[in-house]
């Protein structure tokens, strides 16, 4: 049986998305799968760039663009991680499904499980809403949702203060960007990759 091709797709502006995009895609490795890594483009100008903005574009030089007119073809699942915006995907992110209505047309994505995460400032920055919203675009579009369920027991730890709900996986990075994904968040992440992996290739018999 072929390897199951994941898009892993997110938009980050520090960093902290990226980080667990990447343990995301060593998830979907751990379960035998293709991880396909894509950022969205970025609509804030260089010039206004901050110094932690420019470290991060840095790091993430080496993941390709999105292109909307093909990415999302040719894949078997999707996974989506975009920080939040006052409760909602950021603006780079809505930008990307907002140019999608070809694909929307042609059904590309019906029938495909996606699964989704993000990260906010504060604790009760907007993450369970921000899920929620990526998740009604990936309805219209036809996705079979894949949540992290309560198997994940580190959704329910009291030992630190961390992301991760139902709905997906999540991390907090503080008020400065000064917080990065927790071990606990982590494996979360890791885990999102190879439940959905798993369940894509049930799919795929």
């Amino acid at each position: 049986m072929p390897k199951p091709k994941i898009l892993i797709l997110f938009y980050s502006m520090y960093g902290h998305v990226f980080t667990i995009a990447k343990a995301v895609a060593e998830g979907v490795k751990n379960a035998d799968g293709e991880a396909i890594l894509k950022q969205v483009a970025e609509l804030i100008p260089k010039e206004k760039w901050n110094e932690n903005m420019r470290k991060a574009k840095e790091m993430m030089k080496d993941v390709p663009i999105a292109d909307h007119k093909k990415d999302l073809k040719g894949i078997d699942r999707l996974i989506v991680g975009t920080p939040t915006r006052f409760g909602n995907m950021c603006a780079q992110m809505r930008n990307f499904w907002d140019q999608t209505s070809e694909d929307w047309a042609e059904g590309t994505l019906i029938g495909k499980p996606a699964a989704v995460f993000t990260s906010s400032a504060t604790q009760h920055g907007g993450q369970e809403t921000t899920l929620i919203s990526i998740m009604i675009t990936l309805l219209h579009h036809g996705c079979i949702l894949v949540g992290l369920p309560y198997s994940f027991t580190e959704q329910m730890s009291l030992d630190e203060i961390a992301g991760g709900s139902p709905y997906g996986v999540s991390t907090i990075s503080g008020g400065m960007g000064e917080r990065w994904p927790s071990t606990l968040e982590l494996t979360m992440a890791k885990g999102l990759g190879k439940h959905l992996t798993e369940i894509a290739k049930k799919l795929m018999l």
